[in-house]
């Protein structure tokens, strides 16, 4: 029997590599993503159909913050904008932080994976991201995987892990890993706005530009001339980089 996989998929970049890594390694996998409250629907819509592209299942999961906390879940608070590569990697934790995001939504993966006898749980988390979100660090990972270990059935017999394939990794390097393992890129979304194209100025936007950039490829959703033209501060997301 394959080994399962439970890919924590948000329908942006990472985590779609996240879940074609375990594809190329033979896992079945079993996505879970989360409707929290965020700004658009957009990157649900993506996760479904990056799952449907992979033939995995996956589970939509309906969660309500109604404390807020994050300019994700609260759109009185402006998004950060218009800040190049160095900005964003030297700022400090952004607004787009949502407080314990993953520390809630891996136990939920925790639930799922026991319930479904899964061998894995996999998050697409890496470094570039640790800067900024503490819940994106190694350290915290490993902490975390120490918490399934011993507060699981299946993690306590070793029957349960919690991966984190990326983490080492820059947004060039999880890009070259992507296009080996034959990800979807033009289904993911990675902006925070919604909307028919990326904005080209939030901080998830310039890191996956100057991602692209760095891999010698054309980021299949927009390319960097295009953005040039849309971005109001006349000057392109890699200036400064």
């Amino acid at each position: 029997m394959k080994r399962k996989a439970v890919v924590l998929l948000s329908g942006g970049l990472d985590s779609a590599v996240t879940l074609f890594w375990a594809v190329a390694r033979g896992y079945e996998c079993h996505c879970l993503t989360f409707d929290y409250g965020q700004r658009h629907n957009r990157e649900i819509e993506s996760a479904k159909r990056i799952a449907n592209a992979a033939k995995a299942g996956i589970e939509v999961v309906k969660l309500d913050f109604p404390w807020k906390g994050s300019s994700l879940t609260d759109r009185s608070i402006d998004l950060p904008s218009g800040r190049t590569a160095k900005d964003i990697q030297s700022g400090g934790i952004p607004s787009t932080y949502v407080p314990a995001r993953n520390t809630i939504f891996l136990s939920i993966a925790a639930s799922f994976a026991e319930a479904i006898c899964a061998d894995s749980i996999l998050i697409g988390a890496h470094f570039e991201d640790s800067s900024g979100y503490p819940d994106c660090r190694k350290s915290y990972l490993e902490a975390f995987r120490g918490v399934i270990e011993s507060g699981t059935i299946r993690g306590s017999s070793g029957r349960l892990l919690l991966e984190f394939p990326l983490i080492e990794k820059s947004k060039s390097e999880i890009i070259m890993l992507g296009r080996s393992v034959g990800a979807p890129f033009a289904l993911t979304w990675s902006c925070y706005k919604g909307g028919e194209l990326p904005c080209g100025s939030c901080d998830s936007c310039v890191l996956r530009l100057k991602g692209f950039r760095e891999a010698g490829m054309e980021d299949p959703l927009l390319n960097p001339e295009d953005l040039f033209a849309r971005n109001k501060r006349g000057q392109t997301p890699f200036e400064g980089v």
